[in-house]
């Protein structure tokens, strides 16, 4: 056995291998090969002198000794990286962080919160999918992600799941459609614009609509937000949207509030993280992201972030 030659990142390679379950994902998160991988687990079994995983199928599963190891020394590791970041104030956060975040989270509060993130820890790379909530949940569960913005409440055994609040939002038209409608609109089709059906705006358009008795016959699809508002200044028809997305076409005169009797809640939003997530990195990111606020576009808590004018 020859202890005095294992080095730190033998024991970070092991303790990111038991937390995401594959090589492959562990050479991902360390920014490294799936070979480089393999030869720190060789080395650091060599010596050990034991075996630390054990092949089952086409996996690399945890010996006994290998699951024991991980659980001794992952309080330690976790308190050495969280003793070395508190001693440098966290200045020097480094690594990446991977987000998984619905569209509408990624179009309002996620572009500022990252900015502030990046110019007050430059040494963090962030990797950004936009997804749908199944395929968020299972990046976090997965290990894809370190963290996700979904909609609605996520239930399960090994999430956690955090209100990060709601994003207001409003019916709303070109002044050449708003202006052609009647009070008696309820009658017409009107041309109305959504999210595709797995979107919680659809949910949200379909049940308002159903409530006030307007048609919904004629609801167009479009899966990028960005796309759909254009669609709608340009006369294309009406749409819900998140009001942050908004405010400044709404100011400039190319969009009118419409629709206003038709009421519908805000959207809730949810942080959601591994209910055991232990990386000092991830969880000052994450104690961070506690404050972003899809509302005003921004996030703002404890002095951190620009303000909301609204």
């Amino acid at each position: 056995m020859s202890i005095d030659r294992i080095s730190l990142y033998h024991l970070e390679t092991l303790v990111c291998i038991s937390q995401l379950g594959t090589f492959a994902a562990a050479a991902e998160r360390l920014n490294t090969t799936q070979p480089a991988v393999s030869a720190r687990v060789t080395e650091l079994q060599d010596r050990l002198g034991m075996a630390l995983f054990q092949r089952s199928g086409r996996n690399m599963i945890l010996t006994p000794e290998g699951r024991k190891l991980v659980q001794d020394y992952l309080p330690v590791w976790e308190k050495l990286r969280g003793i070395l970041l508190r001693t440098a104030e966290f200045e020097q956060l480094s690594g990446v962080v991977r987000i998984g975040v619905g569209e509408i989270a990624a179009a309002t509060c996620l572009p500022p919160f990252v900015a502030e993130q990046r110019i007050r820890f430059p040494g963090l790379i962030f990797e950004i999918d936009v997804e749908l909530t199944a395929q968020l949940i299972h990046g976090v569960l997965t290990g894809k992600f370190d963290f996700a913005l979904a909609a609605g409440s996520i239930a399960h055994p090994v999430l956690k799941s955090t209100p990060v609040g709601a994003a207001k939002v409003l019916w709303v038209a070109s002044p050449q459609i708003a202006s052609g409608l009647r009070p008696d609109a309820v009658q017409e089709r009107l041309p109305f614009w959504s999210l595709p059906g797995h979107s919680p705006l659809y949910g949200a358009m379909r049940q308002a609509l159903a409530e006030n008795g307007l048609p919904d016959q004629s609801i167009s699809l479009c899966n990028n937000l960005r796309t759909m508002i254009d669609i709608v200044m340009m006369g294309g028809g009406l749409a819900l949207v998140p009001e942050a997305m908004v405010r400044d076409h709404i100011r400039g005169g190319q969009l009118v509030p419409v629709l206003e009797d038709v009421k519908v809640e805000p959207i809730a939003f949810q942080i959601i993280s591994r209910l055991m997530e232990r990386d000092p990195v991830v969880v000052e990111i994450l104690r961070r992201a506690d404050g972003m606020d899809l509302g005003a576009g921004s996030y703002s808590k404890n002095g951190r972030g620009p303000e909301s004018d609204m």
